[in-house]
């Protein structure tokens, strides 16, 4: 069974910039983050497939999120600059069993128990 785990949320002010890690045992698998605001529905992110070489990212991230793969450490980071408020949220990691990339969250079996991201104004 993949376990997933999150780490590297934290407070940050608005212009800001923050790392997210996604660590997931087992198999690699395409990887996706998304993001669940308060009164507001799990969102797309961005996701990367199996071998790292195709990305996705949402239009409200796009030239300011990163999506990576290290291969080696089995881990899928997510480098997030120029932090806006609207940014602020609880960050998931989702995997498997897709290997290409995936917008959908539907498409994801296993999740983290996600990090809180919170960019102040």
């Amino acid at each position: 069974q993949v376990h997933v785990v999150e780490s590297g949320g934290g407070l940050v002010q608005a212009g800001d910039s923050l790392r997210l890690f996604c660590a997931a045992s087992g198999r690699t698998f395409a990887t996706g983050w998304f993001r669940q605001a308060p009164g507001k529905e799990r969102e797309f992110v961005a996701a990367i497939n199996w071998n790292g070489g195709s990305t996705a990212y949402a239009d409200s991230v796009k030239g300011r999120f990163t999506i990576s793969r290290d291969n080696a450490k089995t881990t899928v980071n997510l480098q997030m600059n120029s932090l806006k408020p609207e940014d602020t949220g609880v960050y998931y990691c989702a995997t498997g069993p897709t290997l290409r990339v995936a917008l959908s969250p539907l498409e994801y079996k296993e999740w983290g128990q996600g990090t809180q991201v919170t960019v102040s104004s």
